[in-house]
């Protein structure tokens, strides 16, 4: 096996072993990226130099006994998080030259562990997307299927990990854009509780709504990833202060006593007969393990996709109000005066999607039309947050599909923006409610693409999340299937 394809958790022991350093993982890394990277378009922005000095210094961390699970380890970053000294694009040409002055507090995270970071990866601009179609720099592709999309809107840091391009990466999720990509291209990928990762530095799409997480390879490096990343962080309102578990430890194969509930809505008319299939195939592996299910309702989920589309855009019209080209980012140039030069800055630097968000925002929040959109729509976001409460009082964890279908073809849902939003249709509810999620590898439609297994807990309780997935993990073996590049 090549360094490029392992794990953090196999890397880590021999890092430990002095078996290999950091550097050649880093370089085995750095070649990959240099044969696979022109087919896949993982990456805005590589940083080559920086991931070597952060490698050798790695090396002399290790040589001092003074290893953590992510140091010496490649780590790719959605660009969507601040990376001081590096562009920091959103994926969006009103950001092409923006250069952060400082770190996130994940990225802080990272560089205290002593991880090396490869670059910054291809998102949907502003995070606003499901199949990374929407970035200025160009569409992302699946390493499965080079015609078809890596999900979205975290699709770079999904399409990177499963091309071995880094070992682990970070994305943020929104509406399901870190566990729908983990789904579209066969990784794991995490969505924590809301409050439970600091937002510092995260470029804000919907600050009630958006959370950053990890994507690996395995659940392993996904629970190794989240601990580092985890924890208070004053800067951030809305960051919980909050003792972090000890994650890997929850990493058990027994279920017995663990009750899964099973959405009865969610297997309803629009899901792919072939996802479904696999979905109950999977959970049919979880009861062999122990874990008994119970049928339960979330019968305001039918709403979700509704409210999403009114609280998300109305909280996006607010957040990108600072994009008008005075104070940093693009500006338009031979304009006639200020006003006009607001107007041709925002026409020319923002995407069709994320004006259509924008003006769908400013409408729902126009005098006249707040009461009856907005207002409603988080009363209704409200008892969504309810069915789960209730359903939590009847299971540990709820088991689903991450998706409706598997990737679909580039450019196939682009002129139908309803289409494309139902993509996000299982993931949507857990964002509205704040709770944490996981998706991961479930089975294979013939033609060979992903299909993933969501498992949602209730707040702070990654732990049973995890138990869940590594134990399916462990008794199955969709994880270590590699897409032929």
């Amino acid at each position: 096996m090549k360094l490029y394809q392992m794990t953090a958790h196999q890397l880590h022991q021999l890092l430990l072993r002095k078996e290999v350093t950091s550097r050649e993982i880093t370089q085995s890394v750095l070649q990959r990226v240099e044969e696979v990277e022109g087919r896949i378009h993982a990456f805005i922005t590589l940083t080559p130099e920086m991931a070597l000095e952060q490698a050798a210094a790695a090396d002399r961390r290790i040589q001092k006994g003074e290893a953590g699970p992510m140091t010496g380890i490649p780590v790719a970053i959605k660009d969507v998080i601040c990376t001081q000294g590096v562009l920091t694009t959103c994926g969006s040409h009103i950001l092409e030259n923006f250069i952060p002055p400082y770190d996130a507090t994940v990225t802080q995270k990272l560089k205290a562990a002593g991880a090396v970071f490869i670059g910054k990866t291809n998102m949907d601009e502003f995070a606003m997307g499901s199949s990374t179609e929407n970035s200025f720099y160009g569409p992302t592709r699946n390493p499965w299927d080079l015609a078809r999309i890596p999900g979205g809107s975290s699709g770079g840091s999904a399409a990177a990990v499963a091309a071995d391009e880094c070992i682990v990466s970070l994305g943020s999720d929104t509406g399901g854009s870190i566990r729908q990509p983990a789904a579209c291209c066969g990784v794991v990928g995490m969505k924590p509780t809301y409050g439970r990762v600091s937002r510092y530095g995260l470029v804000a799409f919907a600050s009630s709504l958006d959370q950053i997480g990890p994507f690996s390879k395995d659940v392993q490096d996904s629970a190794l990833l989240l601990k580092v990343i985890s924890g208070h962080e004053p800067r951030d309102s809305t960051s919980v202060d909050l003792p972090v578990p000890d994650y890997p430890q929850a990493l058990v194969e027994d279920l017995r006593g663990m009750v899964l509930g099973v959405p009865r809505e969610t297997f309803a008319q629009g899901v792919d007969p072939r996802v479904a299939g696999s979905v109950g195939e999977a959970i049919e592996v979880l009861k062999k393990l122990g874990a008994k299910t119970v049928d339960v309702s979330l019968p305001h989920g039918n709403y979700a996709l509704a409210v999403y589309y009114l609280i998300a855009p109305c909280e996006a019209s607010s957040n990108l109000a600072r994009y008008d080209g005075v104070k940093y980012g693009f500006r338009a140039r031979g304009t006639d005066d200020l006003l006009d030069m607001y107007q041709e800055t925002r026409w020319q630097g923002f995407g069709a999607e994320v004006k259509r968000r924008i003006m769908l925002g400013t409408y729902a929040l126009s005098a006249g039309y707040y009461d009856a959109y907005y207002l409603k729509a988080s009363r209704v976001r409200t008892l969504i947050r309810k069915d789960f409460e209730e359903a939590f009082q009847r299971c540990d964890v709820l088991v689903l599909p991450t998706a409706p279908t598997p990737a679909f073809r580039i450019g196939e849902k682009m002129d139908d923006p309803l289409q494309m939003y139902l993509s996000d249709i299982f993931t949507i509810p857990c964002n509205l409610a704040g709770l944490p999620g996981l998706s991961l590898p479930c089975g294979f439609t013939a033609e060979g693409l992903p299909i993933g297994l969501q498992v949602l807990g209730n707040f702070f309780q990654e732990e049973k999340i995890l138990r869940v997935a590594w134990a399916f993990e462990q008794n199955t073996d969709h994880h270590r299937r590699k897409p032929n590049l």
